[in-house]
C-alpha cells in the first residue's frame, strides 16, 4: 500500500505552521516537520497541530533540515515524502497533483513549477529563478522551469541514493542535478504562485555565493 509523509522545515514559524500541518494532513499519512533551531515556539505548535517532530538544537540550515526529515521518512517506511515550506509559500491541497503526476509516470522526483502562473512572483526572484533555472538545466542536462521550488515529491528510495553535500538553500538545487546525473526521473506539474509579502529568508549576497559555488564545483565534478 502506498504510503506518504510530508516534510517541512521550519525555522521561527509558529504563525503559520499550524495551518500548513494541517492542510498537508489532509493528503498524506504522517506530517514530519524539522524544526531547524527556532527561537520561537514553532517546534510546540507543530507538536500541538499532530506533526511528528524532530529538532536542531541551532539552525543548520534548509538543506540540513531536509536530508533529517528525508532520513526519517525513510526509516518509518514511507514510499515518498511531499516537501513544502512552513510559510505558506505552498498551497497543500496541490499535493494530489504532485501524487498524481508520480503514480502516472513513477517519477523519482515531482516538481511543483510555479513558472506557468507568475502572476504573483515578484520581479526580483522572477528573474533569479529564471537564471538559476536555466544554469541548472545546463549542468544537469534536462530541462527544469522552477529550480527554486521546495514544492516537490521524492522517492525515500532516490533521496537515500543522492550523496547532497550542501547545507542551505542550495540544496535544493543539487539534489536535482545529481538526480538527473544518476539517470533519475524528474517531472513537472504546475502549482500556484504565493507570496503575499512575505520576506524571503534567502540572504541575497551570501545564498548568491554559495550557488556559484555549488556551480563550480558541479562543473568540476561529475559525482
Amino acid at each position: 500500500m502506498e504510503r506518504f509523509c510530508a516534510v517541512i522545515p521550519a525555522y521561527n514559524e509558529e504563525g503559520r505552521i499550524q495551518s500548513v500541518i494541517a492542510g498537508a494532513s489532509r493528503h498524506v499519512q504522517s506530517v514530519i516537520v524539522v524544526d531547524d533551531g527556532s527561537r520561537d515556539r514553532t517546534a510546540d505548535v507543530a507538536e500541538g497541530a499532530g506533526a511528528v517532530v524532530m529538532r536542531h538544537a541551532a539552525n543548520l540550515g534548509k538543506g540540513s533540515a531536509l536530508k533529517t526529515g528525508l532520513a526519517r521518512a525513510a526509516e518509518e517506511g514511507f514510499e515518498a515524502a511531499i516537501t513544502l515550506d512552513a510559510d505558506g509559500q505552498h498551497d497543500p491541497e496541490e499535493i494530489p497533483r504532485l501524487v498524481e503526476e508520480y503514480r502516472a509516470t513513477g517519477a523519482d522526483i515531482v516538481l511543483g513549477s510555479r513558472m506557468r502562473n507568475r502572476a504573483g512572483m515578484p520581479f526580483v526572484r522572477l528573474a533569479t529563478n529564471l537564471v538559476t533555472s536555466t544554469v541548472i538545466s545546463w549542468i544537469a542536462g534536462t530541462r527544469i522551469t522552477d529550480s527554486q521550488s521546495g514544492f516537490r515529491l521524492i522517492k525515500c528510495a532516490t533521496a537515500a541514493r543522492l550523496p547532497v553535500s550542501t547545507s542551505r538553500f542550495d540544496a535544493e538545487s543539487e539534489i536535482l542535478v545529481k538526480a538527473a546525473r544518476r539517470g533519475m526521473v524528474i517531472r513537472e506539474v504546475p502549482v500556484s504562485t504565493i507570496y503575499g509579502g512575505r520576506r524571503s529568508k534567502i540572504n541575497p549576497l551570501r545564498d548568491t555565493c554559495r550557488f556559484v559555488k555549488l556551480v563550480l564545483r558541479l562543473i568540476v565534478r561529475r559525482d
